[in-house]
């Protein structure tokens, strides 16, 4: 791919010192008090708190008692353009991700029309460059309007821009259809990341199968659904030795799935979603349709596997999987309303509330997992080293907040996490070494001009 993998619009470079912030970054050994310094958007500097004197015009931010990370990284999110503007917008979406500390986003093509030809690529990424506030890569469809009877073209697409490819929303049901598309794989380059789901299984299923469901009468999508699926395709994978991702995993059995075939020697990965990790099917006996989602909440067994294999490195990213929908749509009666949930606001908050403050997971496994899912495209991970790029994050962890009760920067609203109240405030996002996002609370004049 020759093409630029990640697009933004033009920003100034930020000239910031940030002093005696607590610093965590796993890979990069550090986690203790220090000024960061950032001059033309580059990490310039890592001195001793309190040390580093700020050069002429930068911005100071005084960060005692609050820390500063890498910034995350969402390997699948749902921007809904072209076509359901109405939802979310490249800019809207961009905006709620630099909110919430991201500096990457990674998009799905199954929008209105699908991304799978070059010219609605082409036209999406020109979108970018003019609209994201935080850079933005995009993948293609596998198939054709992702139908599953015809392939696109790949190696177009992927000379286009295309990080990757995936029939999101639906799955490739066809083994031959996959075959197919892993074998031109080789040829194109890029990630080939699966929706895995058996309609044969999940059919008219709205919610996990389970006692829930059959308390509620409502029809129940098995995780089997999930894992059958997932155990087929690694074995295809194995066999054309091919790059497969797993999206959005919910289930024990994908757990276990999973970990077989790596330990098998097939080359797949994994991803899991904030509400997957902190939320069960136990949500959805109010018929709250903001709890509704695709793959869906699960059992209190299933939630606590997939913290265990996120915690061991068997499922290596998190990602968001924001799907923003339209109030009217959700409020449809609730067998009949759309599957998602946002989350790019609330990613952060909602894991360091429910599984690091408990003590299910460390802080700095939280990080490395939530900056990881870029590098599963071959994009840079976010580090806090002097001479990158600044990509970093700024939360105060002691502050608490209500979910929604000052609006979202989403245009939807359809939040599985509104009205909770969560610590973590996401306080400066720094994006490929521009200002993102800075809550009131921190802007200064230099920052407000930028």
């Amino acid at each position: 791919m020759a093409t630029e993998p990640l697009l933004s619009r033009s920003a100034m470079p930020a000239e910031i010192l940030i002093r005696q912030a607590h610093v965590l970054d796993p890979r990069c050994g550090l986690d203790a008090p220090l000024d960061v310094l950032i001059r033309g958007g580059l990490i310039a500097e890592l001195g001793a708190p309190g040390a580093t004197r700020p050069p002429s015009g930068a911005a100071v931010i005084e960060a005692a008692g609050k820390h500063l990370f890498p910034a995350f990284s969402d390997p699948h999110v749902h921007l809904r353009t072209p076509g359901q503007e109405y939802k979310e917008t490249i800019a809207t979406g961009t905006d709620a991700a630099a909110a919430g500390g991201f500096c990457q986003l990674i998009a799905m093509p199954n929008t209105v029309p699908t991304v799978d030809q070059v010219s609605v690529l082409e036209a999406l990424r020109a979108r970018a460059r003019q609209q994201a506030s935080v850079p933005t890569g995009f993948l293609a469809a596998i198939t054709v309007g992702l139908r599953g009877e015809e392939l696109t073209e790949m190696a177009a697409l992927r000379d286009a821009g295309a990080l990757g490819f995936t029939d999101d929303g639906r799955p490739v049901v066809g083994a031959g259809m996959l075959r197919k598309a892993l074998q031109y794989q080789r040829l194109a380059g890029g990630v080939v990341a699966l929706h895995e789901e058996d309609p044969s299984l999940s059919a008219d299923g709205v919610m996990h199968e389970g006692a829930v469901s059959a308390r509620l009468g409502v029809a129940g999508i098995p995780s089997i659904s999930e894992s059958t699926m997932i155990d087929r395709d690694a074995a295809i994978a194995r066999y054309e030795d091919a790059r497969v991702h797993f999206q959005h995993l919910s289930a024990a059995a994908s757990v276990q799935a999973l970990s077989f075939w790596r330990s098998a020697g097939a080359r797949v990965s994994g991803e899991v979603t904030p509400h997957h990790l902190t939320l069960t099917d136990e949500e959805l006996l109010g018929l709250d349709a903001n709890f509704k989602m695709n793959p869906p909440l699960r059992s209190e067994a299933d939630r606590k596997a997939l913290i265990d294999a996120l915690r061991s490195g068997v499922i290596e990213c998190i990602a968001t999987d924001h799907a923003p929908h339209a109030h009217h749509e959700k409020e449809m009666p609730f067998e009949q309303a759309p599957m998602g949930t946002t989350g790019l606001e609330t990613a952060f908050a909602a894991l360091y509330t429910e599984l690091v403050r408990p003590g299910l997971l460390t802080l700095p496994v939280l990080i490395e997992r939530l900056t990881a899912g870029g590098s599963l495209y071959g994009l840079n991970l976010p580090r806090v080293a002097v001479g990158e790029q600044a990509n970093v994050v700024l939360v105060d962890l002691a502050r608490d907040w209500r979910v929604g009760e000052r609006g979202y920067r989403s245009r939807s609203e359809n939040c599985c996490f509104h009205g909770r109240r969560l610590a973590g405030v996401v306080e400066l996002t720094v994006a490929a070494g521009s200002v993102a996002f800075a809550a009131p609370g921190v802007r200064t004049t230099t920052l407000e001009e930028v």
